[in-house]
């Protein structure tokens, strides 16, 4: 069992900063590797980045890259989310998602992960 816990969403105006938290917990907790995805009214869910639980290893989405930084703690079994420069069009509910399995060809799927969080409310007024 994988619980997940995401924090630190809110509201801001353009081009400000956020920085996401999300926690594991559980008896593998240890051992997951962890991702945000995130969905914005009408649209699919999307993936944004994912970090491996021990190597230094992380993947982006392309439009991510620049201005998101994914970072792992690992002795929180946490992955952070530094969002600058934040567009209206970043507004979404970010998820953490958690993930036993580590295949970079597969990881942009939300399908790939199996353990979801409840989400945090990211909005971004212009």
């Amino acid at each position: 069992q994988v619980q997940l816990v995401e924090s630190g969403g809110g509201l801001v105006q353009a081009g400000e900063s956020l920085r996401l938290s999300c926690a594991a917990s559980g008896r593998t907790s240890s051992r997951m590797n962890l991702a945000w995805f995130r969905q914005a009214p009408g649209k699919e869910r999307e993936f944004v980045a994912a970090t491996h639980w021990s190597r230094d290893s992380t993947y982006y989405a392309d439009s991510m890259k620049g201005r998101f930084t994914a970072s792992r703690d690992n002795t929180r079994n946490a992955i952070d989310l530094q969002m600058n420069s934040l567009k209206p069009e970043d507004t979404a509910v970010y998820f953490c998602a958690a993930s036993p399995l580590w295949r970079p060809s597969s990881l942009r799927d939300a399908r790939e992960w199996g353990y979801w969080g409840q989400g945090t409310q990211v909005t971004v007024s212009s």
